[in-house]
């Protein structure tokens, strides 16, 4: 999708700080972080959100969150970590691409805060 900012970081077209890339997968350093330690994961391939998950593309999900256990292993997340999708504006979701938020280095509360 040519106006998607996620689109135009996994191909290169605005820079990040990567944690991880590989052919379907890429993961990057959050600009506004709301932890210590917060890497967004994306499918490569534009995907809307979670409602767009479907049996010929999950496999790519089951990717991201074989990424998303090695990073937290990588980055030191022992004490635990959270993963976060929103999918829709009403849910919170401010970029239009399936992304997943790896969040850890402090305490969590629920419901979130």
């Amino acid at each position: 999708m040519s106006d998607c900012i996620f689109c135009k970081i996994a191909a290169g077209e605005i820079p990040s700080k990567k944690a991880y890339e590989d052919e379907t997968v890429m993961a990057f350093y959050d600009l506004e972080p709301q932890a210590p330690v917060h890497v967004l994961v994306i499918p490569k391939a534009h995907m809307q959100s979670a409602a767009s998950v479907t049996p010929e593309n999950s496999a790519v999900v089951a990717h991201i969150f074989e990424v998303i256990a090695r990073l937290a292993q990588e980055l030191g997340l022992k004490e635990g970590f959270r993963v976060v999708t929103n999918s829709g504006v009403s849910a919170g979701q401010s970029v239009p691409h399936l992304h997943f938020h790896l969040l850890g280095g402090r305490d969590f509360t629920w419901p979130p805060g």
